[in-house]
């Protein structure tokens, strides 16, 4: 390997290699970072810190379902059961799925919270015009 190692006051200070090299180490350590990123989040679903989101859930909401409804689903609720957890009305419920209502971030946030899911995963942003 051909490393040219410039000094300053006797210590070494900078490793000139060779570009196909460095774009060689350069992918070699975004590869340790992914696998790393990988690990953690793992070890995160196997302790129950972390769920991965179902693909009944992705699917329903690529196919333009609410996530509200879609994550309600999941969890096997009925709107009733949804309304009722949160502390509010079940047609107040149904305006938010059907994307009637946007709702409070009181509410939304509660929301998430009795889904079990990040503010995220529940709020349904306004399309922008192209």
């Amino acid at each position: 390997m051909n490393v040219q190692i410039i000094e300053r006051d006797g210590k070494p200070e900078w490793a000139v290699i060779p570009y196909e090299l460095y774009l060689q180490l350069a992918e070699e350590a975004e590869m340790l970072q992914d696998i790393g990123d990988y690990d953690a989040v793992r070890m995160k679903v196997e302790r129950g810190e972390e769920e991965l989101i179902p693909s009944d859930v992705v699917y329903a909401i690529m196919d333009g379902e609410n996530p509200i409804k879609a994550w309600r689903e999941y969890r096997q609720l009925t709107q009733q059961q949804l309304a009722q957890a949160v502390g509010i009305s079940t047609p107040y419920l149904s305006q938010l799925e059907r994307g009637k209502r946007t709702g409070t971030t009181e509410v939304l946030t509660a929301m998430a919270k009795v889904l079990k899911v990040s503010l995220d995963e529940i709020i349904v942003l306004p399309e922008k015009d192209q």
